[in-house]
């Protein structure tokens, strides 16, 4: 079954490059995300001068976390080997999650393939991306697009190709910045994206609350992707907008919290509420005597509860009407003491 076909909220720890190009360090986190009660753990394939060109430039966020010369130097220093790759997906198997991975070059898809992952994850800058969204399509895998700066018409244009490929996919609902301020997280663009596609819509969240998760969900998502570190305030360009452990597992219990609340369906009376229904609606109820034949006025009724007799909500119908037999004041109305 896709991954984007289950009922509950699916929840990513992303490791991205918080395993600071440790495999030691990012078993540890795979280990972290299953004891918060993560679902999937994801990677990034990339190999850093291959996606890199010579003229590439930091991001303002990340001069003030890194300190290498440039960004190829930088990513070189996260890249995770085949093997070790091969090595994190098997532990984050074993804990019982779903491993997944945002490929970045044409060359990087191969290997989701060959490991078998259950879904890939496009990253924001490639929400735009051509040939790499159609190779990953091509794997007849579900696809997880970020949509973090992005505009409308080119949401539209990528969900066109999607279409064509035949891919199945999600829209993520993303801000690329990172972290997100409070105010700029825009959640309710969930139900936009929710709207005008008519995809499963995620968040992949890069602020700091504790809450935008749980508020994500209660807006619409399906999915919801947060950065997993070991130390918000380590060295590199993604600690800041990841929540440590401690932070992670209340998090993931703010989701399913809300997960709960969010319910399903369409307005209904629920079983629960019958009881207070009952006892708390009220009932047309005689204000004073009224003999054969009357012509009942507003002056002649009351409404009490409980909700037993004639609803509250006859009074315009019931006003009018002529008594068929003596009704003493006090009586609840009832259809057959009412001519038709």
């Amino acid at each position: 079954m896709s991954i984007l076909a289950s009922a509950s909220t699916l929840v990513i720890a992303e490791l991205g490059v918080n395993h600071d190009g440790s495999v030691t360090r990012a078993l540890e986190l795979v280990e972290h995300a299953a004891k918060a009660g993560a679902d999937a753990v994801k990677l990034q394939i990339f190999h850093a001068r291959r996606l890199m060109h010579s003229t590439a430039a930091f991001a303002h966020y990340q001069t003030e976390r890194c300190d290498d010369r440039n960004p190829a130097d930088m990513l070189e220093k996260y890249e995770l080997r085949e093997g070790e790759i091969e090595k994190i997906v098997a532990a984050i198997r074993r804990a019982g999650l779903l491993p997944l991975a945002t490929p970045f070059s044409l060359d990087d898809v191969g290997l989701i393939g060959e490991l078998g992952m259950p879904a890939i994850k496009i990253a924001s800058p490639d929400v735009v991306n051509y040939p790499l969204l159609k190779k990953c399509s091509e794997l007849g895998r579900p696809l997880l697009v970020s949509t973090g700066a992005a505009t409308m018409a080119e949401l539209a244009e990528t969900t066109l190709w999607l279409r064509e490929w035949g891919a199945e996919f999600a829209l993520l609902h993303c801000v690329s910045s990172y972290p997100t301020p409070a105010e700029e997280a825009h959640l309710v663009w969930i139900r936009q994206l929710i709207q005008r596609f008519e995809v499963p819509v995620g968040y992949s969240d890069h602020t700091t609350e504790p809450i935008a998760g749980a508020l994500a969900v209660a807006a619409g998502a399906r999915i919801i992707e947060k950065h997993l570190t070991y130390d918000c305030d380590a060295r590199g360009p993604d600690h800041g907008a990841s929540a440590n452990p401690s932070q992670f597992t209340k998090y993931v219990a703010t989701i399913r919290l809300a997960e709960k609340m969010r319910g399903s369906g369409a307005k209904r009376v629920l079983d629960i509420e019958e009881d207070v229904r009952g006892v708390s609606r009220q009932s047309l109820v005689a204000a004073r005597d009224l003999h054969t034949g009357h012509e009942v006025s507003e002056a002649d009724l009351i409404t009490q509860r409980p909700g037993r007799g004639i609803s509250a909500s006859q009074w315009p119908q019931i006003v009018g009407r002529k008594i068929t037999r003596p009704v003493a004041a006090g009586t609840m109305l009832e259809p057959g003491m009412l001519a038709a």
